[in-house]
């Protein structure tokens, strides 16, 4: 990015939020804070009325605005996959408003613009995995889950986990995560008195409360990072010519694997074995656990329990 491309997009910042700090448009922008003061000394001297004030950082003068943005090509098929998204992986509200806003950007591309992203765009496509009419569809939840949010009103629902009953929950909604294909609420939870993650897939019943929260000043969704609390390794044995199988079909437990001369061994961290025992045994006669004990027998046991079917 170039000092002029910058100076716009420091411009377009300033625009979308009503102060910002010197040290964090360095950030974003990847250079120096005394970069940052040249190029606000660069737009003042350009006419652009900014306004300064120690802790907290430059704000532009009320009424200020930069005429309609042009897109180029790339960054037209960007905003377009963008909404595809939407469209794919949220609820009804928010689809309909992919929709219309796909409409508002392909009306008001220039001609050109829209001939090249054309091309483009069609050679991209997004692979959602298919919902069976049998699976909840976990984004009915997306829209109101969301404007708890926004509102900070708690929730409750009935929680379920594979081969238990459905225990109600009351969580303070923090935010939610899409993560391989399926959304997550990020939420405190008031049973358990800690922050805990709920797939929208095993909430049933959902009711937003008139009770309020305040988020904690200190809690940002874009940068939390769950405690890793995968005590339990898992190694596995498999032959040597599966090490290119094992990595295209991968698994989010994963955490080395190794290639030996006689074997890939495949070690994974997990909170339970529960977590990959279906896995595992996907891989039929192709894969020996190595350790731990306890998994090993565990196989065993469903072994003879497949073969008594047979």
């Amino acid at each position: 990015m170039n000092k002029t491309e910058r100076m716009l997009a420091i411009v377009l910042e300033l625009q979308r939020k009503s102060w910002v700090r010197a040290e964090d448009l360095a950030s974003t922008f990847e250079i120096s804070v005394r970069t940052i003061y040249r190029d606000m000394q660069a737009l003042s001297e350009a006419g652009v009325p900014l306004l300064g004030s120690p802790g907290q950082g430059y704000s532009l003068m009320e009424g200020y605005f930069l005429p309609p943005v042009h897109f180029t090509a790339s960054e037209a098929v960007s905003l377009l996959i963008g909404t595809d998204f939407v469209e794919q992986q949220f609820g009804q509200h928010y689809r309909r408003n992919a929709e219309v806003a796909r409409r508002k950007i392909e009306s008001i591309l220039p001609a050109i613009v829209r001939e090249q992203s054309n091309p483009m765009r069609e050679g991209i496509r997004l692979l959602a995995q298919q919902r069976t009419p049998a699976t909840i569809d976990d984004r009915q939840y997306i829209e109101p889950i969301g404007q708890a949010i926004v509102q900070k009103r708690k929730l409750q629902f009935g929680y379920s986990k594979p081969h238990q009953s459905a225990i109600t929950r009351t969580v303070r909604p923090y935010g939610l995560a899409f993560n391989t294909n399926h959304w997550v609420l990020v939420a405190y939870c008031e049973l358990r008195q800690d922050i805990r993650h709920f797939r929208l897939s095993r909430i049933s019943d959902l009711v937003e409360l008139q009770d309020s929260f305040v988020l904690p000043e200190q809690f940002k969704l874009s940068e939390y990072r769950p405690p890793d609390d995968r005590k339990m390794v898992i190694r596995l044995q498999f032959e040597p010519h599966m090490t290119e199988r094992i990595q295209e079909v991968g698994n989010f437990y994963i955490e080395k694997i190794e290639e030996e001369p006689s074997a890939t061994i495949v070690t994974l961290r997990v909170r339970q074995v529960e977590d990959v025992l279906f896995w595992i045994l996907s891989w039929g006669d192709q894969v020996t656990v190595l350790e731990p004990t306890s998994l090993r027998l565990q196989m065993i046991e469903k072994i003879n329990n497949m073969l008594k079917r047979y």
